[in-house]
């Protein structure tokens, strides 16, 4: 059996910029849930995400965040690891 993947992200809002709400709302459109704790949000992959699978992610947030003035962390795992 393959071990699905989780992508975690942190986000860094800017007061410059869009509302958090506005932000999350984008990001849960994505397929990302609001976690709590040390992270603001996961995405659950349905498959053992390959590394191109992580980048096209990441891409994906960046487009979806730009120009909003937040930054983001991204962190993929093996949901067994963590």
């Amino acid at each position: 059996m393959v071990n699905a993947m989780l992508t975690y992200i942190t986000i860094t809002f800017s007061a410059d910029g869009s509302r958090p709400s506005a932000i999350f709302d984008a990001l849960h459109n994505m397929g990302f849930q609001p976690t709590t704790g040390n992270y603001d949000g996961v995405f659950k992959w349905d498959k053992k995400a390959t590394l191109d699978d992580a980048i096209y992610l990441a891409d994906q947030v960046y487009l979806t965040l730009k120009g909003t003035g937040a930054l983001f962390k991204l962190e993929t795992v093996d949901e067994n690891d963590h």
